[in-house]
């Protein structure tokens, strides 16, 4: 599933079909399917395609229990040029308005409002934290191209590390595409870190874009859409 969500959530509950697709066990049109086949119960109970649940529901999917852990909302989100990965709304162009999700979600770090590409939002607080720590090295793959062409001294620099904000950054892997971009890998995110080790070798960047969180991969999401996180993502996510 994947697209802009403006429904909104009812007081009583998450409408079924969300609260499985958030789980990552299918898409919400499958989940339809499965509700309808009979194969859904809610409290021991066949659901129909009307039910909603809340945390204290008792879920099961072809005989599999679904809990309130696991529909944890987990987003991939392909973020557009502009857009700013702040949940302040006095922003305009603030990200939780652009998405409109029906429930509140929050980004997993950052994304230059000039840069684009990968970004996970989620509602769970605690993933978040956990994910952000610097020190868990985290992939992060880029896409980045220079205002002119780099020489091999550039791709060695930016592989060993430079000085940006006090201190060296972390060996990178850095590989090139063409004359003017090339891809980089980065376990740690400082600040713009990209950008500021480009400007201390002489380079400016045109264009950034990340193609990879971890495990999690951009791949054909098409710009300004989003998808839930399969259930293989979310549990490689999890156990980090």
């Amino acid at each position: 599933m994947s697209g802009n969500d403006p429904e909104k959530t009812a007081p009583e509950g998450t409408r079924l079909n969300k609260f499985i697709a958030s789980s990552g066990i299918c898409s919400r049109r499958e989940a339809d399917r499965l509700i309808e086949s009979g194969k859904v119960k809610v409290n021991g109970i066949t659901a129909d395609l009307g039910t909603r649940v809340t945390e204290n529901d008792s879920v099961e999917v072809g005989g599999r229990s679904v809990t309130c852990e696991d529909a944890n909302i987990y987003i991939a989100f392909n973020k557009p040029l502009g857009i700013t990965c702040t949940t302040d709304r006095r922003d305009p162009s603030n990200i939780m308005d652009y998405i409109n999700y029906s429930e509140r979600i929050f980004p997993i770090g950052r994304l230059d409002k000039n840069s684009s590409g990968l970004i996970l939002l989620t509602n769970n607080g605690d993933i978040v934290n956990k994910l952000l720590r610097s020190e868990n090295g985290h992939e992060k793959e880029y896409i980045v191209t220079l205002d002119r062409p780099y020489d091999s001294s550039f791709i060695k620099s930016m592989s060993a590390g430079v000085p940006v904000l006090g201190r060296i950054t972390l060996p990178a892997e850095v590989i090139p595409v063409n004359a003017k971009t090339f891809r980089i890998i980065l376990t740690q995110g400082m600040n713009r870190q990209i950008r500021r080790m480009c400007d201390y070798l002489g380079y400016k960047v045109t264009k950034l874009k990340r193609i990879r969180f971890m495990n999690i991969k951009l791949g054909s999401l098409e710009t300004g859409k989003w998808r839930y996180l399969t259930a293989k993502e979310k549990q490689e996510l999890l156990n980090e």
